[in-house]
């Protein structure tokens, strides 16, 4: 159990971390969504800057989730979120980045998003869907603001040599 003296502060360490998602990760809407956070343990290093969750994590705020065994975030010297790190049999994040695009989804071994850039980088076993285009590889790097996706067979970190597969579908003209 829980001392009741750690537990305003932990609620509020996680506050802090998760705190500059809504600018970076979500909807404008979504700033003022509350943060909800499901894991088994935590392990808050401030003095490094990190929050460590493990065990079936959950992480939700508006239009973002983002799920996997275990998931770190990092925040950079100014105490703004940098990074945030998936990992698992098949970690996953979900994202609608603007009112008029599609829904981001993504599943990986390891899934890493770099805040600052707005870039997703999918490892092992990736796969991406933006729509109903999908995108399957080794690797897979999604930038949200330019809606490019780069893909490799292999990269660090992957087994073996997953080629590059994609599904495009056409867009419907109008009237049909």
């Amino acid at each position: 159990m829980m001392r009741p003296t750690l537990a305003p502060l932990l609620g509020l360490a996680v506050t802090l971390l998760l705190t500059p998602v809504p600018q970076a990760l979500a909807l404008e809407g979504d700033a003022s969504a509350p943060i909800q956070v499901e894991a088994d343990r935590l392990v808050l290093d401030d003095q490094a800057g990190t929050a460590v969750y493990q065990g079936e994590v959950r992480i939700q705020q508006g239009s973002m989730k983002l799920q996997g065994e275990r998931v770190e975030i990092r925040r950079n010297d100014a105490g703004q979120l940098s990074r945030a790190i998936a990992t698992g049999g098949r970690a996953y994040i979900e994202q609608k980045p603007a009112p008029d695009a599609d829904l981001v989804q993504g599943w990986a071994r390891r899934i890493v998003y770099h805040v600052a850039e707005r870039r997703l980088e999918l490892v092992d076993q990736a796969e991406l869907h933006k729509g109903d285009d999908t995108f399957k590889g080794g690797y897979l790097e999604y930038f949200l603001d330019r809606r490019v996706v780069q893909a490799r067979s292999s990269a660090e970190g992957v087994e073996g040599k997953q080629r590059v597969r994609m599904t495009l579908e056409p867009e419907q003209q109008e009237g049909q």
